[in-house]
């Protein structure tokens, strides 16, 4: 992480303040940093602990959340088809997939919303603790509780879902169309709610949108056999898929876009 940081220090001297070029997270966050109060902190223990936690915290809920959703998606062909039509209309099969295409993706956008609704990949929130007593709907709820919000059996509610067992995306396109999964919306809170919710959800919502839209852009997507994927998952604070996921990839584009 050192060497990380001193590479972008010389990158920065060697191009000006001025020639500001392509920025990555670190080129940013250094010039953002750079002369604030850090309550004792210097610099440089800012930015790696940043960055570690952004790493560590993104790497297995990203990739728990794109196996889901390729699991789902292989047992429901009809919506692979789909995302794959959407992404030859509007980006074509000339070019691989940019970051400013994902607004158009509205049917990929709705499949990732289905995806976290089903499958979150902490179905547990973090706990809470009452600071006071308090009565909530009606229960009195004494100083020193601990809540911990069931996301998995929330985002499965058949008062508030229909058919909330079955992964229909087109319900974001319908009656579910402005339910948004940043934490407004309580029915939805695959990220938390909140002052305390998921501090990096723009950033793992853009990586998981991307990733997927790469990844089926580029890619017919199969199984080995004619066999269902199983769906199950194993315990724990990420919901991770019980099996691995088998699948077999055939080039959807030109070579030279490899």
């Amino acid at each position: 992480m050192e060497e990380w940081l001193e590479e972008h220090r010389m990158k920065k001297e060697s191009v000006g303040e001025e020639d500001k070029g392509d920025q990555d997270f670190i080129d940013v966050l250094l010039s953002v940093l750079q002369g604030l109060d850090l309550s004792g902190y210097d610099v440089d223990t800012v930015t790696k602990a940043t960055a570690l936690t952004l790493l560590v915290g993104g790497t297995d809920t990203v990739t728990v959340t794109i196996t889901w959703t390729l699991a789902l998606l292989l047992n429901n062909r009809h919506a692979l088809e789909k995302a794959q039509e959407e992404l030859d209309t509007q980006i074509g099969k000339g070019r691989l997939v940019n970051e400013s295409d994902i607004n158009k993706l509205v049917y990929l956008q709705a499949i990732v919303k289905e995806s976290l609704r089903l499958y979150p990949a902490g179905p547990l929130a973090g706990a809470r603790e009452f600071d006071e007593d308090c009565t909530v709907g009606g229960y009195f709820v004494p100083k020193g509780t601990r809540l911990i919000v069931n996301i998995w059996k929330l985002q499965r509610d058949p008062g508030v879902w229909s058919d909330p067992l079955e992964f229909k995306p087109e319900r974001f396109l319908t009656s579910h169309q402005d339910i948004d999964v940043k934490g407004q919306h309580f029915e939805l809170i695959p990220f938390g709610a909140g002052r305390r919710l998921c501090p990096g959800i723009n950033f793992g919502l853009q990586m998981t949108q991307l990733v997927l839209a790469t990844f089926l852009h580029g890619f017919h997507i199969l199984t080995p056999s004619n066999e269902p994927v199983d769906m199950t998952g194993s315990p724990g604070l990420t919901n991770i898929k019980a099996t691995p996921l088998e699948i077999l990839l055939k080039p959807r584009l030109s070579p030279s876009l490899y």
